[in-house]
């Protein structure tokens, strides 16, 4: 069994693969947190000491016992006005405005299977697959309940926390913080490794050691954000790619988020996760529920390397879900920078006649199709389509497409409205504004309040109105502004931030049931809202707006720290590049690209017949490798923000097949020599490197590594594909 619960001692034990997680229910009811690490057998309550601790509180319960202080012992679910003084999970306001929780142990449950989550994306699995514990926890004077929920999938080495707060009182209540997860660590030095970032230059990543203090990042822009990612990483000082322990922490949700860091004055530190206290205010009234959204755990001691490998396993086969889970990804041509605003039916149709040339799938007509959207200061939320500029209806353009053979796919900002509207012109009120006061603008055009049905139902049929006009095989969700102006007419304040993410996800899920064969991809100006919780509902993600080969090498090296490949939306560009002005070769854009979901984002007519011949050899190489690239296990090689070349590879399961990538990121007079050190191969195991022809042992490529070639150029990349052969060097 995966989960174990010893009642002589009260403590419960979740057992993974490779890690062990452990808790016990003290004599006075708190749930304290024992250990969470590589797996180990026994009980670890040794672990917890007491002293007499100055200035720090003693429960009444305890007496004289002046050793026995919350501010000091590693809790679950630690919560305000219990003596602790560190950083709270949770902090209620009572019917009386007092902030105090004290929440005591009053029950538990295990069962097969992986819990659900009402109206929130969560990890799934197969019920013989995952084992469920319940723990429940009151405070006896105002009747809250929380009920701490933790899920285990053994074989994954995977544990899931996610926290209901029930107002079981009969007076109203505010929940003013909640957090899914919280890690105690009694002892020992830890790293904080996030991923900052901005738009169009997302997920840099941040190593930074957990000191006296507390260190917090977070969003309040409505989304998970460009700026900070729901994903952190515990490490070990001394912590590498292929050594070393590190705990990962991955927030389901894609709205304001908060993780805090801290060590405290006994040098234990604590590190949770959750939503964001500012612009958070949720009133329960009686017998009403607060679900917090799940937080991932993983643990590794092998390194960044294998955590990741862990997390992207998890996300492919136990958080994506539909038909395009894990089918090949058509590789398409999007019209955005190939036209930007400025097409019409007759231009779609050139790009796919381009397109069925070179191989391309499918053909996708961006931003600019419906109502009188002339550019981006007009017509959202008019969701019909401009027949007159298309110069037809969308069906019969789609049909024209189709008859080419290549698919058809369209753009949507569902959430969104311009002032130059009619939607807007009829219904100002259901755009979140308030009163009294100017809107704060975002690319001029304002936010729906998607927390009401009515708004989300009436946005729902006009986009179903449309794509029930013809075969459209696959949709970009965009959402390109923050979200300000924080009020409802018809909900309390505090809750909007929050009901606003369950009606995207409420729409998100009525879409992909009534279309479950349409390939949804997100994007909110690229990666403003790649999280785990959009992966829920969309198998892909815009990984950035920015296209340009040499910034994506970087981007995509902090995505890839917890998110797939399959995951990954990359493009191929136009140079000079539309955001930063540099021009790479289309060999090395392409390889860049072929890191994720591959396609291409510039005008097909303006390639010369020696591109468009690349790109054709291109296409037969991704979709030769697609599998590989998608399913495989993924392995950083270099670090782009520190060494002169970029390199990564991907290795199939059975470790029989592998392709490597390198991109030179630096040229210099009389060059020194890069040698590239594989990773995840069977170190026994003969490969052959198809091109050259040579062969290698696997401990050799990994021990070793392979000289890259010194050659004059800019940005040079080169392919490696090593397959295992039967024959001895």
């Amino acid at each position: 069994m995966a989960i174990v619960y010893q009642e002589e001692n009260r403590i419960f034990t979740l057992q993974t693969n490779h890690t062990t997680y452990q808790m016990k229910i003290d004599d006075f009811g708190f749930l304290l947190h024992l250990y969470y690490g590589g797996r180990v057998d026994g009980t670890m309550d040794y672990l917890l000491t007491y002293y007499d601790r100055g200035f720090s509180g003693n429960p009444y319960e305890a007496g004289n016992d002046r050793t026995y202080s919350m501010d000091v012992l590693p809790q679950e679910y630690p919560t305000m006005g219990i003596g602790d003084f560190r950083n709270s999970a949770l902090i209620i306001q009572n019917h009386d405005e007092s902030e105090c929780c004290d929440l005591r142990y009053a029950g538990h449950d295990i069962c097969k299977g992986k819990y659900e989550l009402p109206g929130l994306p969560a990890v799934h699995a197969k019920v013989q697959d995952a084992e469920t514990l319940m723990i429940m926890l009151e405070d006896k004077v105002s009747k809250v309940r929380v009920r701490l929920l933790y899920g285990v999938l053994e074989k994954e080495d995977i544990i899931t926390r996610s926290a209901e707060i029930i107002n079981g009182g009969n007076s109203g209540i505010v929940v003013e913080k909640a957090a899914s997860a919280n890690l105690d660590f009694l002892s020992g030095t830890y790293d904080l490794v996030s991923f900052y970032g901005r738009h169009a230059m997302e997920r840099n990543i941040q190593r930074t050691q957990i000191a006296h203090g507390s260190h917090v990042i977070g969003s309040r822009r409505g989304t998970s954000s460009h700026q900070y990612n729901p994903a952190v990483i515990i490490a070990g000082q001394d912590t590498t790619e292929d050594n070393g322990s590190c705990y990962g922490m991955l927030f389901v949700y894609s709205g304001n988020f908060m993780c805090e860091a801290e060590k405290d004055q006994y040098h234990q530190t604590r590190v949770m996760m959750g939503l964001q206290s500012d612009l958070f205010h949720y009133p329960l009234l009686p017998e009403e529920r607060l679900v917090v959204p799940e937080t991932v755990l993983c643990y590794s001691d092998k390194g960044f390397g294998d955590l990741s490998v862990k997390y992207h396993h998890c996300i492919r086969e136990h958080l994506c879900r539909g038909s395009y889970k894990n089918q090949p990804r058509p590789i398409l041509i999007n019209s955005w920078e190939a036209a930007y605003f400025n097409f019409n039916g007759e231009t779609i149709l050139e790009l796919a006649k381009d397109a069925v040339g070179l191989g391309i799938d499918m053909v996708v007509m961006d931003d600019g199709w419906f109502g009188k959207r002339r550019d981006d200061n007009s017509g959202l939320g008019d969701w019909q389509v401009n027949e007159e500029k298309l110069g037809s209806t969308l069906g019969e353009l789609i049909d024209r497409v189709n008859e080419i053979g290549v698919k058809f796919g369209i753009w949507i900002e569902p959430e969104m409205v311009s002032e130059d509207s009619e939607l807007y012109r009829a219904h100002p009120d259901w755009a979140l504004q308030i009163p009294g006061r100017k809107s704060v603008r975002g690319r001029n055009q304002l936010v729906l309040d998607f927390s009401r049905e009515e708004v989300r139902n009436y946005v729902f049929h006009q986009i179903c109105d449309v794509l029930d006009q013809g075969k459209i095989e696959y949709v970009k969700w965009d959402m390109n502004r923050s979200i300000t102006d924080i009020y409802s007419s018809v909900d309390s304040q505090g809750k909007v931030a929050y009901d606003y993410v369950l009606g995207v996800y409420d729409f998100l899920e009525k879409l992909t049931e009534r279309y479950s064969d349409i390939l949804l991809e997100g994007c909110s100006g690229g990666g403003g809202r790649f999280d785990a919780g959009m992966l829920y509902y969309t198998p892909q993600i815009w990984c950035s707006d920015n296209t340009d080969a040499l910034d994506r090498l970087r981007i995509q090296y902090g995505t890839s720290f917890f998110y797939p490949m399959s995951a990954i939306g990359a493009h191929v560009s136009a140079v000079p590049n539309h955001q930063t002005g540099r021009s790479i070769s289309l060999r090395t854009r392409g390889i860049v690209a072929m890191t994720g979901a591959f396609g291409y984002e510039l005008s097909l007519a303006k390639l010369s017949g020696e591109e468009k011949e690349e790109v054709r050899q291109q296409v037969g190489e991704y979709k030769r490798y697609e599998r590989l690239i998608c399913e495989g296990n993924y392995y950083r090689l270099s670090n782009p923000f520190l060494d002169e070349y970029a390199a990564w590879m991907h290795v199939s399961e059975d470790k029989k097949q592998a392709l490597v990538h390198v991109v030179m990121l630096e040229n210099h007079g009389n060059m020194t020599v890069n040698y590239v050190k594989m990773r995840g191969l069977l170190s026994d195991a003969v490969y052959e490197e198809t091109q050259s022809g040579r062969n290698y042992y696997g401990s050799a490529l990994m021990e070793a590594g392979i000289p890259m070639p010194v050659e004059a150029g800019e940005y040079l990349a080169y392919r490696f594909v090593f397959r295992v052969v039967d024959r001895s060097v």
